[in-house]
């Protein structure tokens, strides 16, 4: 059940970063002629983008995000910098994005299965 929940919560967090924008409302993309569809990404996909997003954000190199990072590169961490960086030095790591992620999507899963013993 946890590889399965690490499944989910990291195609979640992907999904975030790679939109930048999940909540917004927007016409949906009309699709290229002849595009062929996507499969999903796996986890290790996933976590590769993530990182390669997390890299390009990370001006100054350091392994940590400043808000100022944040906002411009990876504006869904931006939007909840606060909840994330829970120790409030002012930066955030990958590990502690992905934290705050995992725990969402847990929360949302437990939320649309409320017999569920995880």
């Amino acid at each position: 059940m946890i590889p399965r929940l690490l499944s989910t919560a990291s195609l979640a967090l992907v999904a975030c970063f790679v939109s930048g924008t999940a909540g917004a409302q927007q016409p949906a993309p009309q699709p290229a002629p002849q595009a062929a569809p996507q499969a999903p990404m796996n986890p290790k996909e996933a976590k590769a983008k993530f990182a390669e997003k997390f890299a390009a954000a990370d001006t100054n190199h350091d392994g940590k995000l400043s808000r100022e990072e944040a906002e411009a590169g990876m504006p869904e961490v931006y939007k909840n910098f606060d909840k994330i960086d829970t120790r409030k030095k002012g930066a955030i790591t990958q590990k502690q994005i992905g934290a705050y992620f995992a725990a969402k999507a847990k929360q949302k899963a437990a939320a649309q299965n409320p017999g569920s013993l995880n």
